[in-house]
């Protein structure tokens, strides 16, 4: 036996002497090749280098750097050495490159092991925004900018040479897995970029893509019903990228959202999570993981059910006009009179019902108790439009379905609301007065405003008035002033509270998604301690929270010191939800307060993982058509000149006020307020909204209607009269609504309106009145603002236009009311 120790040790040595000259073929060792393997290389990860080519070979290549398996140059870098591009290879496939760094990937961490790393030569331009340096640094923060060039076309000629060759030798890269360095590190990169061409790699059958048609698809149906932010998550995850399900649109979903966006949706980089944006994620799963979007489609199916407190918060999400009832209907009362019947509001002479027939041959349909001449029987799933121009008489019309036939059939009958028509040109001598007063305030120096009255479902007064624009920079008067038009668009200040936040709670509450008698907290898990977690969200609507009227976050210099001092939304948000404090007790009384509206705009954003301007415009105003009611509309392609200018000076208060970063300029297509335009980015709960006399028709008229517009239902009757009926201890106030009450309200309601009145006013000089009693809404939008600043005897600052009585808003109104009422 020692023999045989001493021989083969000696064989070992021998093998080991002559290693690298011949091998040691007389090893007994035959292949038996098993089945059961993998390839070591999963995954194609691109990346750009960000530097230029020598920097790049220095980094990569240098001792003690980083590194990758292959590099390609670019055309026209005074930095690369040769006349024609070439691909270096740095470090062969079967070795571990250090490309990827802390990286995950579908559930495998340090990506290092199992990928090939890909560096193209590309420089984006990117800086900090020095003013919020002691922000959240991170690759995708708002306080970040890049620019990203263009990829040279003769690299990615030679990345689709290159990666179709690397993909046939490695069977394991499915298109999944052909993935950018951002999204397996989205917190700390964010390469190759929005520019890098994904989809014309995908064109040549290299990684992923979705089909169009499937994503649009799932986009049409989380427009109406958008897929809760925990959700989005899971599927995020699903596909891939390294994120935890939280619920809430926090700083890893931000990052992992852009880094999505900057692959497959490199036209909209917002870190939000919107419709498209789920779409896009679930058309991806459809195709590549088709049993998973299968499963995460139930859950979706299901959340609908269980986010909804009850059946009718579920309807309404997916209800279509006023009435969109199947008939016999399921919910049956003991009391048979009741059943198969429902009220709808109509005007004289117009309004149509739409029939959708679910193997139905026959049903009896009654308008106001006429019976329908409608053509039977029905064909199977037949769809059928009539007119009830014959039917409807103005305000309550009565519906009753009978005898749908045979048995066990059924059939859905939709009726659209009311939608507006335009007969202004018939009452223009009704409001002479009107025009008179606000024509005489014009010639006496009052800038301008637009007048629109909506009565019985028509627009019967429709005027603008002076100029939009009359001074310059500086101060000087322009040699010809911007006119006044209808179509011009207004900052409406405080009336944002009620068309923008509002709305979208009033929609929230309706889908089940909301309860105002639930603390804030409920929602917004860190909005606690000092009593915070005992606020209820009706407290923040009814402004008896407890805070004072404002913080003005954007200056040192404010009331409550340098702590509270944020030109940086983000910093802005952690400031309301722990630090802004309280200045009295929780319904002690009410004190009008921007901070609840702020808050309550966070409150929306938690709820829905969206911003506040994306969730309005995408899930209020577009289903509406509204296409000029939007925040920051400058940074959405609109133009100066399409807007009434607001303060001459910018925020200076004629040269009275000074702080950092303040604007000295004419006002023009940017919010006003201060605290919504330096602290929060300009969009607020409270201001940041703007419109025009058009788009605030159709909001107004769908108020009147209950909720709804055409076939477009944005919350139902139940929540909107919840949010407008009086408080116990004040009914000159709703939630969050103004009332006129019973003639408290009347510098803004004059003294004719009824006490169901409600609507706001906005600082700039807007006004809005709804009023159910008379099926009347009048929007009176001014820019009273742009004027000279003055002070009174006491010293008191003022703008001029503010002492006209068009910029005092009760004086229009009466002047309306008296138009109509006299009429």
């Amino acid at each position: 036996m020692n023999k045989l120790i001493v021989s083969w040790q000696r064989f070992v040595l021998i093998c080991g002497l002559t290693a690298g000259i011949v091998s040691c073929a007389t090893l007994p060792i035959s292949e038996l090749p098993s089945h059961n393997f993998g390839h070591r290389v999963k995954f194609l990860v691109m990346h750009f280098t960000a530097i230029d080519y020598q920097k790049s070979v220095n980094a990569l290549v240098d001792e003690g750097g980083l590194s990758a398996h292959y590099l390609i140059p670019e055309s026209n870098d005074p930095s690369y050495p040769n006349s024609s591009l070439e691909i270096l290879k740095l470090v062969d496939e079967n070795k571990r490159a250090w490309h990827a760094g802390n990286s995950v990937w579908q559930g495998r961490t340090e990506l290092n092991d199992s990928s090939i790393g890909i560096e193209i030569v590309n420089v984006p331009e990117c800086h900090r925004d020095k003013q919020a340096g002691k922000g959240i640094q991170t690759e995708h923060g708002d306080n970040r900018l890049c620019v990203f060039p263009d990829y040279d076309p003769k690299q990615i000629e030679l990345l689709i040479a290159l990666s179709k060759d690397i993909l046939a030798r490695n069977p394991d890269i499915s298109p999944t897995r052909v993935i950018g360095h951002a999204d397996i590190a989205p917190t700390r990169k964010n390469d190759p970029g929005p520019r890098f061409p994904w989809y014309e790699l995908y064109q040549e059958g290299i990684g992923a893509w979705y089909d169009n048609d499937t994503f649009e698809q799932y986009w049409q149906r989380f427009n109406q019903y958008q897929p809760n932010i925990g959700l989005v998550q899971t599927a995020l995850r699903t596909y891939g990228y390294d994120i935890l399900e939280t619920g809430i649109l926090d700083e890893q979903t931000h990052n992992v959202v852009s880094a999505f966006q900057m692959h497959f949706l490199p036209w909209q980089v917002t870190g939000q999570v919107d419709s498209k944006t789920a779409g896009a994620v679930f058309a991806l799963l459809d195709k590549y993981f088709a049993n998973k979007a299968k499963s995460l489609m139930t859950r979706y199916i299901g959340e609908q059910s269980s986010d909804a407190s009850s059946s009718s918060a579920l309807e309404h999400a997916f209800k279509r006009g006023q009435i969109d009832q199947v008939f016999p209907m399921v919910e049956r009362s003991t009391r048979q009179l009741v059943n198969d019947r429902q009220r709808f509001k109509s005007y004289q002479g117009r309004g149509e019902i739409i029939i959708n027939s679910m193997d139905a041959q026959q049903a009896d349909i009654y308008v106001n108790g006429q019976k329908l001449n409608i053509t039977q029987p029905f064909t199977q799933d037949g769809h059928y439009q009539y007119s009830l121009k014959r039917r409807t008489k103005d305000g309550t019309n009565t519906l009753r379905v009978d005898n749908v036939l045979p048995v066990g059939s059924e059939v859905n009958v939709s009726i659209p609301s009311p939608k507006l028509i335009d007969t202004s040109t018939q009452f223009q001598q009704t409001f002479e007065q009107v025009d008179a007063l606000i024509q005489q305030d014009v010639n006496d120096g009052f800038p301008g405003a637009v007048l629109l009255v909506v009565k019985d479902g028509q627009i019967i007064k429709r005027t603008a008035y002076g100029d939009a624009r009359k001074y310059a920079d500086g101060g000087g008067l322009l040699s010809q002033p911007q006119k006044m038009r209808v179509d011009t668009l207004f900052d409406i200040a405080s009336n944002t509270k009620m068309f923008a936040t509002n709305f979208a709670l009033m929609q929230l509450a309706s889908e089940g998604k909301l309860d105002v008698n639930l603390a804030l907290h409920h929602y917004l898990p860190d909005y606690q301690g000092g009593g915070r977690e005992t606020r209820l969200v009706r407290d923040f609507l009814t402004h008896t929270a407890g805070y004072g009227p404002q913080v003005r976050f954007f200056t040192p210099d404010n009331e409550l010191g340098k702590g509270l001092y944020s030109q940086n939304a983000k910093r802005t948000d952690q400031l309301l939800l722990n630090r802004v404090p309280f200045a009295m007790g929780r319904n002690v009384k009410a004190v009008y307060s921007d901070t609840d509206y702020m808050l309550l705009g966070k409150l929306i954003e938690r709820i829905t993982g969206m911003s506040l301007d994306a969730y309005v415009e995408h899930q209020i105003y577009q289903p509406l058509g509204l296409t000029n009611t939007l925040f920051n509309p400058l940074r959405k392609g609109r133009a100066k000149g399409e807007f009434a200018a607001t303060e001459i000076q910018g925020n200076t208060r004629g040269g009275r006020i000074d702080f950092d970063n303040m604007r000295q300029y004419v006002l023009q297509g940017e919010v006003h307020d201060e605290k919504a335009f330096y602290s929060m980015g300009g969009i607020a709960g409270h201001a940041g909204l703007f419109s025009t006399v058009d788009d605030l028709a159709v909001l107004g008229q769908l108020l009147l209607n209950g909720g709804g517009y055409g076939q477009t239902q944005i919350f139902n009757e139940a929540v909107l009269q919840q949010f407008i009926k009086p408080e116990e201890r004040d009914d000159s106030f709703g939630l969050g609504w103004r009332r006129a009450g019973h003639g408290q309200n009347k510098w803004h309601f004059g003294p004719y309106a009824s006490a169901q009145a409600y609507g706001h006013t906005g600082w700039t000089g807007t006004v809005s009145v709804i009023d159910p009693e008379y099926d009347l809404a009048i929007f009176l939008l001014t820019n009273a603002r742009h004027s000279k600043v003055q002070e009174d005897s006491a010293g008191h600052v003022e703008f001029a236009g503010k002492t006209f009585e068009t910029g005092k808003y009760g004086s229009v109104i009466s002047l309306v009311y008296e138009a109509i009422l006299n009429k």
